[in-house]
């Protein structure tokens, strides 16, 4: 069972796009290219590169905004309903299924990336699971019974190149005439991603231990997949405040393993990492969740790949400390 999560905001916003949208465009722009409208920066960066030049790529969600806690305006609900293409993670974006029903465009080929993809149960805490699911309206909590599943598959470079291909799949069927151009791209891409699983491989296969405290609850998926255990401080959102209790459990665990870095992340305050970092003595540093780029990120001419790359080499030097 779906639970979808609409705010105030979003249904005037919904009520703004039906009020704007006129009719929806079903053709290619001016230039010839494809409109592909992305949700956030991995969807948009493994969009990129599988069109390559046969198409205008844009992401709804601007840098430095926190996916879980965006939501569309009119402009973006225009933008949506013009769209050749929709690409999307899936579970995270609480306003994706209500905005593609309001922004109705039966010619528009929509990609959730991550159908198909095994996905985890989160580790959002079960005595506060419900109290989080009133508080975090706008994230998409896909439920089998009690369970919430974790969203984060593109933090996890074997199960990106899955996201990769469903994209190839998309853009293919939209845009027929430059199949074997996104397939070349998509290959050539996915040899990258390919090469970053195998750093990964080498780089945690013998690091001295294997659990490591990040602020919220996004790397489960690269944790199981290189035999690590995330300590997470928060649950699935990363706006969550832990219990006192939870907090407790957290410095315990720190001082009982001598964990020495905390990770916090880009676009979340990290007081509580530093609140706990502060009480067992030890430093923080980032470790990215990649849901959006930063102004620093862009001065660096960071990307996934360079990434993905600096997470590894913070993960390297923590867990052989």
């Amino acid at each position: 069972m779906k639970k979808i999560w609409v705010t105030k905001s979003l249904a005037f916003t919904v009520l703004s796009a039906a009020l704007l949208s006129g009719c929806a465009s079903n053709t290619a722009s001016s230039d010839g290219k494809l409109n592909v409208v992305t949700s956030f920066y991995p969807m948009y960066e493994f969009t990129k590169q599988v069109a390559g030049d046969h198409a205008n790529v844009i992401t709804l969600i601007p840098p430095g905004a926190e996916p879980h806690d965006w939501e569309p305006s009119a402009k973006d609900m225009k933008q949506l309903k013009n769209a050749n293409v929709f690409v999307y993670n899936g579970i995270v974006e609480g306003w994706a299924e209500q905005a593609l029903k309001s922004a109705e465009n039966k010619n528009r080929v929509v990609v959730e990336a991550s159908k198909g993809i095994e996905l985890m149960e989160g580790l959002a805490e079960e005595e506060h699971e419900e109290d989080h699911k009133k508080e975090d309206k706008n994230h998409k909590e896909e439920a089998h019974g009690d369970k919430i599943l974790d969203p984060h598959v593109w933090l996890t470079p074997v199960l990106a190149v899955q996201e990769v291909e469903a994209i190839v799949i998309g853009l293919t069927q939209a845009d027929p005439a430059h199949k074997e151009d996104y397939r070349k791209n998509a290959d050539a891409y996915i040899g990258k991603l390919k090469a970053l699983d195998e750093s990964f491989k080498t780089g945690l296969t013998n690091v001295k231990r294997k659990e490591f405290v990040t602020q919220h609850a996004a790397f489960g998926y690269l944790a199981k997949e290189y035999g690590l255990t995330q300590v997470p401080i928060a649950g699935l959102s990363p706006e969550e405040e832990p219990a006192p209790d939870k907090m407790a459990d957290i410095i315990k665990f720190a001082k009982d393993n001598k964990v020495q870095t905390i990770f916090f992340e880009t676009l979340v305050d990290p007081k509580v990492a530093n609140t706990i970092a502060k009480e067992v003595g030890a430093k923080t540093a980032v470790l990215n969740p990649l849901e959006g780029l930063t102004d620093d990120d862009k001065k660096k001419n960071l990307d996934y790949i360079g990434v993905m790359t600096n997470n590894l080499e913070a993960l390297k030097k923590a867990l052989n400390e």
